[in-house]
C-alpha cells in the first residue's frame, strides 16, 4: 500500500467521523439542561441538587446542578429527536443506490457532506419546537445513509484485495473517533454550562423560561467543521476505477489505477488489474441491467439475506442505545452527573476508539466469520454480568463499578468484531453491477433497526431499567448462531473470486 492510497482510504472514511461525531454529539446534548428546558422534556422551578445529584435539605449545603422536573411526553420526544437522524438516514440509504450509479460515488460522498452540513446548520439554528430539529436531524441521517453505502463502497474499490479489509475498517474507526471526539468537545462544554450555573435555588415564576442556550447550539453547530472537511477533501480524490469502466471511461480508469499503484499506466500491475475490472463490467453487461429484484436471484439472494442480517444483529447488540444513552445509563445505576455525564462517556468512547484497532487486525488474519462469532459470544456474556451486576448496586460503589466495566467490556467486544465487519462485508461480496444495491440493502437494515432501538430505547430503560441489557443478550444469542451456521467466510478474496465463490464456482 502506498501513500496515495491510505490518503484516500482515510478521507473517503471521514463519512464515518460525520456519522460518529452525530450519534456522540447526542449523548451529551440530551443532559444538557438548556437543551431539555429549551424544548420542554424537563421544567426548572429554580430548584438545586448537591454535588452527588441529591436534593438540597438545608441553605448549609452546597448548590451545585439545576433540579429539572421530567415532562410526562420526555421519552416520545427524546424518541423522536433522536431516531429521527435515523430515519433520515433509512431513506439516504434507498437513495444511495441511484446517486452513487449516476453520478459516481466520489461525487456522490462529496455532494451528502455539504447536505450534512445544511442539517447542522438547521439543527443548531433550531425555534422551539421539537419539529425543527427533527427536520435537521432528519437532513444530516439522509447524508449519513448515503455516505454509509458509498463511502466502504468506495474504499473497497480503490483498496488493493490483500488489505482491503483493513483499509474498509478505517470507515468505523473513523465512525469511534468521530464519537469520542464528540464526547471531549461536548463534555468540556456541559462541564462550564451546567455546573453551579446562576439562578440556583431563587425561585422562578415561569417554569419553562429558557435559560442560556449556547451549549447546545456550538455542539450542534460545530459538525458543520467535519462537514465541511470532508466536501473539500473528496474534490481532491480520484473517482472509482470500477465506476469509470462502468461508463465506458477506460483510459480514465487506467490513470486512477495507476496513480493509486504509485506507477505508469503500462505497468503490468495496472494493466492486470484494469483487464479484471473491464472483463467483470463486460459479464455485468451481457446478462443486462440490474434491478432490486436480482438481489433475490438464486446466485445473489444468499449474500443479500446475509448482509441484511448482518446488519439487522448488529443494531440488536444494544451498542446504539449504549452510545445515545449512556449517561442516562450510568445514572441508573446511581453513579453522579460528572461521573455520568463527563468522566465514563469519555472512558467509554475512548475504550470504542482503541478497540478498533485489534478490529484492522483481527479482520484479515482471523476473517470476517471468526471475529462474529467470538464478538457476539463475548458481548452476550457482559450483557448479563452488565444486568446481574446492577441489581447488586444497593450493596456499595465496588458493584456500580464491576457494572460499567461491563459495560466496557461489552463495547470493547463490539468495537473490534461487529463494529467493522458488516461494513466490509456488504461493500466485498456483491458482483459490480448489483454493488451499490447490495451495499444499500445491508446499510437500510442498519439504519432501520437503529431507528426501532433510537425510538424505543428511552421507553425500555424507563419501563424496563437495566433489565433491557437481557434482551440484548438474547440477540447477542441468535446473532451467534446465525454467525455460524449462516455467513460464508470473506476474506483474502479479490472482488472477483468473490463472485465467483458465492455464486458456486469456486
Amino acid at each position: 500500500m502506498n501513500s496515495f492510497q491510505f490518503l484516500v482510504a482515510v478521507t473517503a472514511s471521514l463519512g464515518g467521523l460525520l456519522f460518529g461525531y452525530e450519534c456522540g454529539v447526542m449523548n451529551v446534548v440530551l443532559v444538557m439542561d438548556a437543551f431539555r428546558i429549551f424544548f420542554k422534556f424537563h421544567n426548572w422551578n429554580g430548584d438545586a441538587l448537591n454535588e452527588n445529584g441529591k436534593k438540597i435539605k438545608n441553605d448549609t449545603q452546597e448548590k451545585w446542578y439545576r433540579d429539572l422536573k421530567e415532562a410526562d411526553n420526555k421519552a416520545m420526544l427524546e424518541g423522536v429527536i433522536t431516531s429521527s437522524f435515523v430515519l433520515g438516514a433509512l431513506c439516504g440509504a434507498l437513495m444511495a443506490t441511484y446517486l452513487g450509479e449516476k453520478f459516481g460515488r466520489q461525487r456522490t460522498i462529496m455532494i451528502g457532506a455539504c447536505i450534512f452540513t445544511c442539517g447542522a446548520i438547521i439543527q443548531g439554528l433550531s425555534a422551539r419546537t421539537w419539529i425543527m430539529i427533527a427536520i435537521g436531524r432528519l437532513i444530516t441521517g439522509l447524508s449519513i445513509g448515503c455516505n454509509g453505502v458509498l463511502c466502504p463502497t468506495y474504499i473497497s474499490e480503490v483498496a488493493p484485495a490483500k488489505i482491503r479489509g483493513t483499509l474498509s475498517s478505517c470507515y468505523q474507526l473513523m465512525t469511534t473517533f468521530g464519537i469520542i471526539v464528540a464526547a471531549i468537545i461536548n463534555s468540556i462544554v456541559w462541564y462550564y454550562t451546567n455546573i453551579k450555573p446562576e439562578g440556583l435555588g431563587k425561585p422562578r415564576s415561569n417554569i419553562w423560561e429558557e435559560v442560556p442556550n449556547f451549549e447546545w447550539r456550538f455542539a450542534l453547530l460545530f459538525q458543520v467543521v467535519p462537514g465541511l472537511g470532508l466536501a473539500i477533501l473528496m474534490s481532491f480524490l480520484p473517482k472509482s476505477p470500477r465506476w469509470l469502466c462502468s461508463k465506458d471511461r477506460d483510459e480514465e480508469a487506467a490513470e486512477v489505477l495507476a496513480k493509486l499503484n504509485a506507477t505508469s499506466t503500462s505497468d503490468s500491475v495496472v494493466q492486470e488489474e484494469l483487464k479484471a475490472i473491464q472483463e467483470d463490467v463486460a459479464a455485468t453487461r451481457a446478462a443486462g441491467s440490474s434491478s432490486v429484484g436480482e438481489l433475490f436471484s438464486p446466485v445473489i439472494r444468499r449474500r443479500t439475506f446475509i448482509t441484511f442480517l448482518m446488519q439487522l444483529f448488529q443494531q440488536w447488540t444494544g451498542i446504539n442505545v449504549i452510545m445515545y444513552y449512556q449517561s442516562q445509563i450510568y445514572g441508573e445505576i446511581g453513579f453522579t452527573k460528572f461521573m455520568s455525564t463527563v468522566v465514563l462517556p469519555i472512558i467509554n468512547n475512548f475504550v470504542n476508539f482503541i478497540s478498533t484497532f485489534p478490529g484492522m487486525w483481527g479482520i484479515e488474519r482471523l476473517g470476517r466469520k471468526t471475529l462474529l462469532i467470538i464478538g457476539s459470544l463475548m458481548m452476550m456474556v457482559f450483557h448479563i454480568s452488565t444486568w446481574a451486576f446492577s441489581t447488586q448496586t444497593f450493596r456499595g460503589k465496588m458493584w456500580q463499578y464491576f457494572a460499567v466495566a461491563s459495560i466496557f467490556l461489552m463495547v470493547f467486544s463490539f468495537a473490534w468484531t461487529w463494529g467493522p465487519v458488516p461494513w466490509v462485508y456488504q461493500a466485498e461480496v456483491f458482483p459490480l453491477r448489483v454493488r451499490v444495491k447490495g451495499s444499500a440493502v445491508g446499510t437500510v437494515s442498519n439504519f432501520l433497526n437503529n431507528w426501532i432501538i433510537a425510538f424505543v430505547g428511552p421507553a425500555l430503560m424507563k419501563a424496563w431499567s437495566t433489565k433491557t441489557f437481557l434482551l440484548f443478550a438474547a440477540a447477542c444469542l441468535l446473532a451467534w448462531i446465525y454467525s455460524q451456521f449462516y455467513v460464508i467466510e470473506s476474506k483474502g478474496l479479490n472482488l472477483e473470486e468473490m463472485d465467483a465463490k458465492m455464486a458456486g464456482k469456486a
